[in-house]
């Protein structure tokens, strides 16, 4: 299992990826806004979303694990 972590402290803008979805690496899991700017997290490696650990609206730290792929 792999935890996916935001790089940067913001808020999650979007989530672009579904549990149970199958993706590639570099594939866009979340957009977190943070001081008027996009960033997207993307999956280190392809796999399966097991788990997202945010949802849209919530405040996330820079570091906090935002999903789980397998």
């Amino acid at each position: 299992m792999t935890t996916i972590a935001s790089p940067i402290a913001g808020l999650v803008a979007a989530i672009e990826a579904a549990e149970g979805a199958a993706i590639d690496a570099g594939a866009t899991l979340i957009i977190v806004e943070s001081m008027k700017m996009e960033i997207p997290v993307e999956a280190e490696a392809a796999g399966i979303v097991r788990k997202l650990l945010v949802a849209v609206g919530e405040q996330i730290a820079e570091g906090q694990a935002v999903a789980e792929i397998e």
